[in-house]
């Protein structure tokens, strides 16, 4: 195949200097790299492959490309998406703009590559939380079947961005200094602190984040009546997503059992002797492409049910990699 000519919009936000380290890490197969954001982070430069690439603002005469990682929110996604498409490009789409429409396909390789086979040429990247979620539930339930999950998410800062990472940097500063520094991007003050809260609620008192975990992963298993429920809370840790799983099965198993399956998955590694300390984490997590599932466990509260820690990094296995591993399908399937 040819190299590709490839773009990246949002390309001076965390998620957009990830794909670029994660391009570069991959070696994927491009012969030009164009770097887009706004007009006020415009004529930075960043580096790729020892050479610095000057950022342009984005405008529709510059997203003329084979593929194009969209990267820079949900404006920018609305606003260029489908008109890159029209232009020729392939689109893979970090944003929650098109998700859950029916015409587009929400892909997590490890999970439904197959629903690639229906594309329109614009492809929707999951959401950070539900990418890991749904990479340790499939195998589970292809195998055993799934009655009823129930997820509580611990997630970091940086699925924010960098001014809530900075927030997070300074009011721990403060707070270490004995004074404290009022909240700006988030409501409460996040150092030291837990907020229940990621996004609006609805009227129900679902958070924007617990909705997009439930009506996601519902779409990526092809179950649009999954008893799924999500409690979504904001941690003060830097990058690194962790979710407490409850899992009820249609089917029984052992332990065995699941870890074996869990084991056989792409991705996945298990970190699993809770008896010695060993245990995923997520500073340790960081910098990785891997998904850690460990305390594994049987509910003892309920028949079929066991309980699973997961945790990875929501920059790479909740962003970018798992749009890059996208486009790698793309390229398999002879879509570009």
């Amino acid at each position: 195949m040819k190299p590709l000519r490839v773009i990246i919009v949002g390309a001076t936000g965390l998620v957009g200097n990830t794909l670029i380290k994660v391009l570069e890490e991959r070696d994927f197969p491009l012969t030009d790299l164009r770097l887009l954001a706004t007009a006020q982070s415009a004529g930075k430069k960043l580096r790729f492959k020892g050479e610095f690439i000057e950022v342009l603002p984005v405008s529709l005469k510059l997203l003329k490309g084979d593929l194009i990682f969209f990267s820079g929110g949900d404006n920018a996604s609305y606003e260029y998406g489908w008109k890159a498409v029209k232009q020729g490009a392939l689109v893979v789409d970090n944003s929650s703009t098109f998700r859950l429409s029916p015409e587009v396909p929400l892909v997590v390789p490890e999970v439904n590559s197959a629903s690639l086979s229906n594309h329109k040429g614009l492809i929707a990247n999951p959401n950070c939380t539900t990418i890991q979620l749904v990479i340790a539930l499939a195998p589970i339930h292809f195998n055993l079947g799934l009655s009823r999950v129930i997820v509580t998410t611990f997630q970091s800062v940086s699925g924010s961005g960098r001014e809530a990472v900075e927030e997070l940097k300074q009011q721990s500063i403060a707070f270490l200094n004995n004074y404290e520094l009022p909240p700006h991007f988030y409501p409460h003050p996040i150092a030291f602190n837990l907020l229940p809260q990621i996004g609006d609620f609805d009227k129900e008192g679902y958070s924007q984040e617990e909705l997009k975990v439930i009506n996601e992963t519902r779409k990526i298993l092809s179950v649009a009546n999954l008893p799924i429920t999500a409690t979504c809370v904001r941690v003060p840790v830097f990058q690194g997503h962790s979710e407490e799983v409850i899992v009820e099965t249609q089917k029984d198993f052992s332990l065995e059992d699941v870890k074996t399956l869990l084991s056989n998955v792409s991705g996945v590694k298990l970190l699993d002797n809770p008896w010695k300390c060993v245990y995923p984490l997520p500073r340790k997590v960081v910098g990785t492409n891997d998904v850690y599932i460990g305390r594994i466990r049987k509910d003892n509260s309920a028949s079929r049910s066991l309980h699973l820690w997961v945790v990875a990094d929501n920059l790479r296995v909740g962003a970018a990699t798992n749009a890059i591993k996208i486009a790698e399908e793309l390229i398999k399937r002879g879509d570009l």
